[in-house]
């Protein structure tokens, strides 16, 4: 594998939405924080809540691991909405894959960095950032906007599907299960 497909390998791939990223999983990779992406991660690019399905899970996962959102979306006011409504702390304007923004989640979780995931939908900003930052990384599918139609074609699921064309063309391995 390159170099550059070490950055970009996440260490569990999952395919499905981060509502299959099971406390199962977070305890049997010992993880006691997450940060977690929120556009297509959480929440759809279009909306500004949260669906029930991932309140619920959140309020799950909350009881096993520490939260913190960390978004490279700069509408504070958007993100502070889906912030304040699952009731975790919050980082907008992030620039991922830059590690500025994650190193403050880190630092306010208070944990070693192996004890903490960061989880998104995106290969070149939310994986590469983690493994840039030594955490655990995380690649889930996109969360599916239920009100969206012809979403597969959509500008950001084009370049999503030509982040994991070259991901591959690079020795990454996106088959679900851990990797590195």
């Amino acid at each position: 594998m390159t170099p550059w497909g070490r950055l970009l390998q996440p260490d569990l791939a999952i395919h499905g939405s981060i509502l299959e990223f099971t406390p199962e999983l977070i305890a049997q990779h010992h993880l006691k924080g997450l940060i977690l992406d929120v556009d297509e991660t959480l929440v759809p690019f279009k909306q500004s809540q949260p669906l029930d399905e991932v309140r619920q899970w959140l309020q799950q996962i909350q009881s096993l691991a520490t939260v913190v959102l960390v978004s490279n979306n700069l509408s504070h006011s958007r993100i502070s909405r889906i912030a304040e409504t699952l009731g975790v702390p919050f980082y907008t304007g992030a620039g991922k894959p830059s590690r500025r923004k994650l190193r403050q989640a880190v630092a306010l979780m208070e944990l070693p960095h192996h004890e903490i995931a960061m989880v998104g939908d995106r290969l070149f900003t939310d994986v590469l950032g983690g493994n840039r930052l030594g955490l655990f990384t995380v690649l889930v599918e996109p969360m599916a906007d239920p009100m969206a139609t012809g979403s597969l074609n959509s500008p950001k699921q084009c370049l999503r599907n030509a982040e994991i064309w070259l991901s591959k063309r690079l020795g990454v391995v996106l088959a679900a299960g851990e990797r590195r």
